[in-house]
């Protein structure tokens, strides 16, 4: 559901604070940030609570983990995009990502991704950190 102004709307989740202030400074511009949770049980009551174009899941958190919250919001058909902001240059996760859709960012390179990774997942792309892609092509 997009903001009232217009913006894209997004809700993040990392289990470490920092990195939700770092995202959230990053997309506040661009996007309008509904909510910012620590664990993959809140997302996926963020996700029912708010219905946001966007959620940025990392991959390792409480509860849920991410990609375990992703395939609960696929379950309960809820249309938000998805995008994996992670350390994680597995190709399991990788290939779990890519089974839901979803675009996948290294927190490293988050600054020059991140923002990519959500307009192209709003317009219906899959987006790959360019060094995931080059190194695990046979996975995405």
């Amino acid at each position: 559901m997009r903001s009232v102004d217009g913006r894209p709307t997004v809700v993040l989740a990392d289990d470490h604070p920092r990195v939700l202030s770092t995202v959230g400074e990053i997309l506040a511009r661009e996007f309008d940030i509904l909510a910012g949770v620590s664990d993959g049980i809140k997302v996926v009551q963020a996700a029912l609570k708010y219905k946001p174009d966007i959620l940025v899941l990392d991959i390792a958190m409480p509860g849920l983990d991410g990609i375990q919250a992703a395939r609960e919001v696929r379950r309960l058909s809820l249309s938000a995009r998805l995008v994996f902001l992670t350390i994680q240059e597995d190709a399991d996760y990788m290939r779990a990502a890519h089974e839901l859709g979803a675009s996948y960012v290294l927190k490293h390179r988050m600054h020059i991704d991140l923002a990519v990774a959500i307009k192209e997942a709003l317009a219906g792309r899959i987006f790959v950190s360019p060094r995931l892609v080059s190194t695990h092509p046979a996975t995405i």
